[in-house]
């Protein structure tokens, strides 16, 4: 079983609003997922975005790989960096 880290679309027609969860890959955008662990909101001005730290730190210390946007809005939090150095101890 492959674990993401992706967003899931929420909201109604031209106003989305993503909650980032952890769901294994075979899985719908938006189907079944295994937690939450955030949400990000564009249309705000700037852009909302939260994140349970914790969580994801405990997600990908299990291999869960994020998709290439939810590892944007992890670098732009320095989410990745701090995992980078926990992971290869710097």
């Amino acid at each position: 079983m492959s674990v993401k880290i992706r967003m899931r679309r929420m909201g109604s027609k031209r106003k989305p609003f993503y909650r980032i969860v952890v769901a294994d890959s075979r899985m719908p955008r938006d189907g079944r997922f295994i937690e939450e662990v955030g949400y990000y909101n564009p249309l705000t001005n700037p852009d909302e975005v939260k994140l349970e730290e914790d969580k994801i730190f405990e997600w990908l210390e299990k291999g869960a790989q994020p998709s290439d946007t939810v590892r944007s809005l992890l670098s732009k939090a320095g989410l990745m960096t701090r995992y980078h150095d926990a992971k290869y101890g710097k």
